[in-house]
């Protein structure tokens, strides 16, 4: 990288080249101005000087004085030419700094006022230029943001909308003496309440989650007890899909310190998810292996998988690969969110890998092992 190239791409070289040149035409603005008047004022005082030649010593003195007034009066001159130019300068160079930095702090408060749209130019090639290119990435993040927070709150209308709905249309019903108080009628009560009670428990959590107030009860377990627990636990779903659930298991797995509560929930929604979007007749794979000081953890399928795009925000609250409203067909988009919280704050990740749409995707995460 050549020394222009060094300028162009770092604002610390660029603010000490403005100084340089500040100073360089400060001097060079002195040295003109003192040229140009030097003549002038020297003539002058060189004709007192003449006009008082003599051989008194008060007048050699007189001489003397003379010429130093001569030579301040020229560097007066260049120091006030210099510091003049110099202003200018250092205030046209401030603004092409300073410029940008008031851009992005108007655009700020237009964010900060909800105006998620707001992007500012990106200028140059320094870090001014990565720092708005930063800002307008950040922008773009949160209009994707509330774009997704109003489909929720579209999303979560209907989705209370249909319970209540159909609650009211039975018990209405029961009471004008429409319908039978029978079994039936109360277990579809019992079922949309239980409905509304998840979707408010997934609220809650995704709550908790996000503020970082998620409690743990760590304790150190068989890893491979608890995978084929949930495996055990969630294979009558399976087998009513058609969908084949193996397990990859290693013979023996270090324990791992985790709270048991907490990784059984991320392993259940890992699962569901492979479930809800692998068609009949596919399968999912568990493994699980050692590495280091970790214990990592894979749920492979064979489903629709995932494209570029879903990679990049599958883990980010209220996002749905499948964009339809049911929950059947949807979820809340909020489990995986839920999930990346609690594996980090067990002081592990959770990753996502798909070749692309229609070729299945492998849910990963690692745990560190008990100490």
């Amino acid at each position: 990288m050549n020394v222009l190239t060094t300028v162009r791409h770092r604002l610390g070289w660029k603010l000490a080249l403005s100084y340089l040149i500040v100073i360089a035409v400060a001097v060079l603005v002195m040295a003109t101005a003192a040229q140009f008047h030097t003549t002038e004022a020297l003539n002058h005082h060189m004709a007192t000087m003449q006009a008082l030649a003599g051989d008194d010593p008060a007048m050699q003195q007189e001489l003397e004085r003379s010429f130093h007034a001569a030579v301040n009066e020229i560097l007066l001159v260049a120091a006030v030419a210099a510091v003049l130019a110099a202003f200018t300068v250092s205030l046209f160079t401030a603004r092409r700094i300073v410029g940008p930095i008031r851009e992005m702090l108007s655009a700020s408060r237009h964010i900060a006022a909800g105006h998620y749209r707001q992007r500012v130019e990106v200028p140059g090639e320094d870090e001014l230029s990565e720092l708005a290119a930063s800002f307008n990435v950040m922008a773009a993040a949160l209009d994707s943001t509330e774009q997704r927070r109003l489909t929720l709150v579209g999303d979560l209308a209907h989705e209370l909308r249909t319970p209540l709905a159909n609650i009211r249309a039975t018990m209405e019903g029961l009471t004008d003496g429409v319908l039978a108080p029978e079994a039936d009628m109360f277990l579809e009560v019992e079922r949309e309440t239980a409905r509304l009670q998840r979707l408010v428990g997934d609220l809650e959590e995704l709550s908790r989650a996000e503020a970082g107030e998620i409690t743990l009860s760590r304790q150190d377990i068989d890893l491979l007890v608890l995978i084929r627990s949930v495996a055990e636990r969630l294979r009558p779903q399976f087998l009513d899909k058609d969908v084949a659930l193996a397990l990859d298991l290693p013979a023996q797995l270090a324990p791992v310190y985790v709270d048991p509560a907490r990784i059984t929930q991320v392993l259940i929604n890992l699962l569901g998810n492979a479930l809800q979007y692998t068609p009949a007749g596919g399968s999912v794979t568990v493994r699980a292996w050692h590495d280091g000081p970790r214990a990592l953890v894979a749920v492979a399928d064979t489903g629709i998988g995932l494209s570029a795009g879903d990679l990049a925000h599958v883990f980010e609250r209220f996002y749905r690969v499948d964009k339809s409203r049911s929950r059947p067909g949807g979820g809340s988009g909020i489990g995986l969110t839920v999930s990346q919280h609690l594996v980090e704050a067990h002081g592990g990740r959770l990753w996502v890998a798909s070749p692309g749409a229609d070729l299945g995707s492998t849910f990963s995460f690692f745990l560190p092992l008990a100490t």
